[in-house]
């Protein structure tokens, strides 16, 4: 069976990055570095020589980010900056990073500042989902409801378009896309009764613009974590036909997680998988081929951003 392998390390540790795959190659922009200060870096991983260098800086300084790829182009979208007076600042930004180029260009802003959402691209749109409230700027995380607000880029519109709400307003959870649908699994938030890290995965048809409950709930509470998708048809080690989700790592009530498990579709049940090589959360993920990445975020401890990075071959 296969298992998690420990691939070359990031050059610098970080959490809360913008990651993404394009053309056999890892991108990662920016995070949150040692005492949480926020970066603008850029590294790129080649899987054939597992080594990092270092791409152009972004334009701004910022973690908490996401990255989509479009047009063969990587947006860099929203995320925020801790301020020395411990006063956060969450962005609208939108940065387009030219991988031919190793050049940058500005996008369009979003239509509300989005810090810790997250993304997904669907035939060639853009969405960000949720993140930290924009009101959250002095508290702190642990009395942040979250945020509901979700919004679509038309690249032929060159504009962002907002669309329904999502029902549990969320931060630090993982968006992935199956059958034309987009599921938002897990996240935090902060609730009348407390912080709750969440086990709801709620789904969303475009061509409705209609969320609903998902139908299952993650095995345990997740915040932080990292999430694939496996379309039909999926490798012997998953057993269905329709293929499902993968999810990896996360805070549940008291730990950081390392666990790894997948959903199947036609059983409609949760698979255990092979445990990651260390409890991790708040990483960058991708997928290139039949091989899954976590990258950085924080180790056991869930303070520390970490430059570790592991792949498992599906």
């Amino acid at each position: 069976m296969s298992k998690w392998i420990k691939k070359a390390s990031l050059n610098t540790p970080r959490s809360h990055t913008a990651t993404a795959a394009y053309n056999g190659k890892i991108y990662v922009f920016g995070g949150g570095g040692a005492d949480f200060k926020s970066l603008n870096s850029t590294e790129i991983y080649d899987p054939v020589t597992d080594t990092w260098h270092q791409g152009k800086e972004m334009p701004t300084v910022r973690s908490g980010a996401v990255a989509a790829v479009v047009n063969d182009r990587i947006h860099v979208l929203g995320g925020g900056f801790k301020h020395p007076n411990g006063q956060f600042e969450f962005f609208r930004t939108v940065e387009i990073y030219n991988p031919a180029t190793d050049s940058w260009e500005k996008g369009v802003d979003m239509l509300m500042p989005h810090d810790y959402p997250a993304s997904v691209v669907l035939n060639g749109h853009v969405y960000v989902l949720g993140g930290h409230h924009p009101d959250a700027t002095t508290g702190g995380p642990m009395t942040d409801p979250g945020f509901s607000f979700c919004e679509v880029f038309e690249p032929e519109k060159n504009a962002w378009k907002k669309i329904a709400s999502m029902p549990t307003p969320r931060f630090a959870f993982a968006a992935v896309v199956i059958n034309n649908k987009i599921l938002a699994i897990g996240g935090a938030g902060y609730r009348y009764n407390g912080f709750k890290n969440y086990d709801v995965v709620e789904i969303y048809d475009p061509a409705k613009n209609i969320w609903a409950n998902a139908g299952f709930n993650t095995p345990w509470p997740a915040a932080g974590l990292g999430a694939f998708v496996l379309e039909e048809n999926p490798p012997p080690l998953f057993k269905g036909g329709l293929g499902g989700v993968c999810i990896a790592g996360g805070k549940s009530d008291n730990t950081v997680e390392d666990r790894f498990v997948y959903f199947d579709l036609l059983t409609n049940q949760w698979m255990e998988l092979p445990t990651l090589t260390t409890g991790r959360i708040v990483m960058g993920t991708a997928q290139i081929g039949n091989t899954l990445y976590l990258i950085g975020g924080r180790g056991p401890d869930g303070k520390s951003p970490i430059a570790t990075v592991e792949a498992f071959e599906i």
